[in-house]
């Protein structure tokens, strides 16, 4: 007896299953990677609708190879402005989606293949950008305390820049995520799921028991919310720190060539605890870094450990000279 061929999946039904069975069900992936993705294929349907004429529901996976793509990263690239490094977010989730194709698709398999042959760009990294102390200072009083959303919008400021935890941690936290008194930290839920422990310094802390006796609530209610209580957007977040760092430009002028996002706030943290003598794997523990290594990059952004250490060394004096070659073929290679 002859077996009917198997009839393929749709990419609809495949991309459907791809969040639902595989994000959702299998990995349990977080919040934020599932946005990630979205957004992704939120942008590649759009793109496919105006390029190929086909509706997001009757792309087929024929129509979905690597030169499409390709022609795809470099839209989002050159026509949206993105950074490589955001395309090669997008590329990411490509793959794993065409991972979960070759999975249930072995038909698929060289189509697949040539699709997750496509390589994550390169892209130059530049150094770090954090806040020095007397604009960190400038930073903090910029928000006009004597309103309500001024004495937030300062508070936040200063629990991102000492606990240096991500924007995405703090617009998350709840009026119970504060544990005042003896050992006062805040509790955050950082990448992967994972539960860590910021602690708080005694002025931190004050100022936070301050807030919470100001704005009552419930203990699932945010701990920094909007001016309708619901939780702040990153968007808020961002518009709000560079809002108080054009202010803050009036008390220290080199905050007009920074450019001062919540991320910089974040390897601002890092930073202060560096110049303090904090060991990295503290630093790292400290931040929620997936490794140690990763917290190598504020080494090469300190420029205090670079003079310190160059003030260690001995002066060395070389005697003048000229390389000169003793040999034609290496004479000819000099001279090129």
């Amino acid at each position: 007896m002859t077996l009917a061929p198997t009839r393929s999946a749709s990419f609809a039904h495949l991309l459907q299953t791809f969040f639902t069975d595989r994000l959702f069900r299998q990995r349990r992936a977080s919040a934020h990677t599932i946005g990630s993705y979205r957004d992704t294929f939120r942008l590649l349907l759009q793109f496919a609708q105006a390029h190929l004429g086909t509706a997001p529901s009757a792309l087929t996976l024929d129509a979905f190879d690597a030169p499409f793509v390709c022609t795809f990263l470099d839209h989002i690239e050159h026509h949206r402005g993105n950074t490589a490094r955001t395309r090669n977010v997008r590329l990411a989730a490509i793959h794993a989606f065409i991972h979960y194709v070759a999975l249930n698709e072995p038909a698929q398999l060289d189509h697949c293949r040539r699709i997750l042959a496509i390589p994550t760009k390169r892209y130059e990294r530049r150094p770090i950008a954090f806040l020095c102390r007397e604009e960190i200072d400038a930073l903090l009083i910029a928000p006009d305390v004597k309103t309500w959303i001024g004495r937030r919008d300062r508070l936040l400021l200063v629990v991102a820049v000492q606990t240096g935890i991500r924007v995405s941690e703090l617009i998350h936290l709840r009026r119970s995520d504060v544990v005042l008194g003896s050992g006062a930290h805040l509790r955050c839920e950082g990448k992967g799921r994972k539960q860590r422990c910021t602690p708080l310094t005694s002025e931190t802390a004050a100022a936070l028991a301050t807030w919470l006796r100001e704005r009552e609530g419930q203990p699932t209610d945010p701990l920094f919310p909007g001016a309708r209580g619901a939780m702040l957007s990153r968007d808020a977040v961002e518009r709000l720190v560079h809002r108080h760092a054009q202010r803050a430009e009036g008390q220290c002028g080199t905050l007009a060539h920074k450019r001062v996002t919540p991320h910089v706030l974040r390897h601002t943290a890092a930073m202060e605890l560096l110049h303090h003598g904090v060991d990295r794997s503290v630093i790292s523990l400290w931040l929620g870094h997936e490794s140690v290594e990763t917290t190598q990059m504020y080494l090469h952004a300190d420029m205090r450990l670079k003079e310190q250490a160059l003030a260690r060394m001995a002066p060395t004096t070389p005697a003048p000279g000229r390389y000169r070659p003793d040999d034609q073929l290496l004479a000819f290679l000099e001279s090129l």
